[in-house]
């Protein structure tokens, strides 16, 4: 049985259809060209696998992990942000604000009473900010206010430090500045504000693992990587009295003094 109200399941399906998509070409196989496109650090592969007692196809595994982590950043972005255009009173425009809330019977805000309109401006974890793009937020959320006096700006986190929708107080040329109708709040916080449910993130969370693994399946471009990085290393190190060790250096340093001559 579907239990999001919110959402149907079929809009559910596509967004998560859209979101693996985006993977793009981070699902395409790495070979060891590319492994070392931009030159991974060998003595930091050494001290890793040592340290942390992995074996070399660990190594060379968690490597390519972070590679690719590195540039899936958007596309979990990309998630967290266009479900709202599926969800009733949401819509995500292609720039400005990354989510707009809109009632023509108005939305209660704590502190602030009725609005009828919410600006969003997103952000992964609570972290993500310097104190420079924090200001710049906020200015841009005041500058909002006084455009429209019927609205809140919420800064919406999806990894906050705790479950909150209160007033975002933050520093603007050595001063602390908060107003209650630009908000910080919590991904848990805003999803109960637009649908009305306490625990709709959490639901949504507990639909997705189940919703992944049926589209991944079914669809043909969706397909488990196979990396041949650990295996032409092995070959590199068969061609040097079975060097593991001087296959992974030659990756960073074969123009090297002493190393050109084992290449």
């Amino acid at each position: 049985m579907w239990t999001l109200k919110f959402i149907s399941k079929k809009d559910f399906k596509q967004h998560v259809k859209n979101t693996i998509a985006k993977y793009g070409d981070k699902l395409t196989p790495y070979d060891l060209k590319r492994f070392n496109n931009n030159i991974v650090d060998p003595v930091k592969l050494i001290f890793d696998k040592n340290i942390y007692n992995y074996s070399w196809d660990e190594i060379i595994k968690n490597e390519i992990f972070r590679q690719r982590d590195k540039a899936n950043s958007n596309e979990i972005g990309y998630f967290h942000q266009k479900i709202f255009k599926y969800i009733k009173g949401c819509t995500v425009p292609e720039r400005g604000w990354d989510v707009i809330v809109s009632s023509k019977d108005g939305l209660e805000v704590p502190e602030c009473g009725t609005v009828k309109t919410i600006y969003v401006e997103m952000k992964n974890k609570h972290n993500t900010m310097n104190s420079a793009a924090s200001a710049k937020t906020y200015m841009k959320m005041q500058s909002q206010l006084l455009t429209d006096d019927d609205c809140a700006c919420f800064l919406v986190e999806v990894i906050a430090k705790k479950s909150q929708n209160t007033a975002w107080t933050v520093s603007l040329d050595g001063e602390r500045r908060r107003h209650k109708f630009i908000r910080r709040v919590s991904m848990d916080q805003f999803y109960k504000f637009i649908t009305g449910e306490p625990d709709a993130f959490y639901k949504m969370c507990m639909a997705l693992p189940e919703i992944i693994q049926e589209v991944a399946s079914k669809s043909e471009n969706v397909k488990i990587p196979r990396d041949t990085v650990f295996e032409e290393l092995e070959n590199i190190a068969a061609n040097n009295n079975g060097s593991f060790i001087l296959a992974l250096y030659m990756l960073g340093f074969a123009e090297y003094e002493g190393f050109k001559k084992c290449e």
